[in-house]
């Protein structure tokens, strides 16, 4: 039986992690090299799990779009993914409150393409322009979940929350003036929104909002691979 951890010089991954989990373990990049994370993708390949690493320096990019010419780099993202997902499953789009809550809803997006989960955008609704939601609320029909991302007050997600019959995954980013304290103002208007629908990730979580978005809409049917 082969071992569920394959040792490199500085990690041990888990090779076990997508049975027990539905998923590969996903390599969080900040503070690593490009040939520390390439160790991990090689180990992931050679069991046959797709890879996902995020928070991935402008060097290491560069590294991993070397040694993987197959690799999916989003800049802006800042996250580098390895193997296709063989199709889609359900419905997950990311709005965005702002075009500066970008990075952070690209995170989203590649976390959910990683995962297999149809995904949108639908980029710059926020409230300071009341009529730009309801015209593109036709593109959230059928939605499983929605990752909504905002910073400054985090008022988008309720708003998004009273109009969908579905989870909304709420996800602050450090947008804002002085008094948003780094997006801590936007983190506690979401944990504290009137929509019933509304749940919160971490300050700049793309990847957990978008991870926990694609386990809702996936179900209990999880890729192995």
């Amino acid at each position: 039986m082969p071992s569920p951890t394959a040792r490199t010089p500085d990690a041990s991954v888990d090779l076990d992690r997508a049975a027990r989990c539905g998923y590969p373990e996903v390599a969080f990049g900040e503070g690593k090299t490009g040939e520390q994370i390439a160790a991990v993708f090689a180990a992931q390949r050679e069991a046959g799990q797709r890879c996902f690493a995020t928070r991935v320096s402008d060097e290491a990019r560069a590294t991993l779009a070397a040694r993987f010419p197959s690799a999916v780099v989003n800049d802006a993202a800042r996250t580098v993914r390895l193997g296709e997902a063989g199709g889609e499953v359900g419905f997950v789009p990311v709005v965005t409150a702002g075009t500066t809550d970008r990075p952070v809803a690209e995170e989203a997006l590649e976390t959910l393409r990683w995962m297999g989960v149809r995904t949108a955008l639908i980029a710059d609704v926020g409230v300071a322009g009341p009529h730009r939601l309801p015209e593109r609320l036709p593109e959230l029909a059928g939605a499983d979940a929605a990752v909504v991302v905002a910073g400054m007050e985090g008022a988008l997600p309720s708003v998004v929350g009273g109009h969908l019959p579905c989870p909304v995954v709420a996800v602050p980013t450090s947008v804002g003036y002085g008094a948003n304290f780094g997006g801590l103002a936007a983190l506690l208007g979401m944990l504290n929104s009137c929509a019933a629908n509304v749940v919160a990730v971490n300050i700049d979580a793309g990847f957990k909002g978008g991870y926990v978005a694609g386990l809702i809409a996936r179900g209990p049917t999880f890729p192995t691979e």
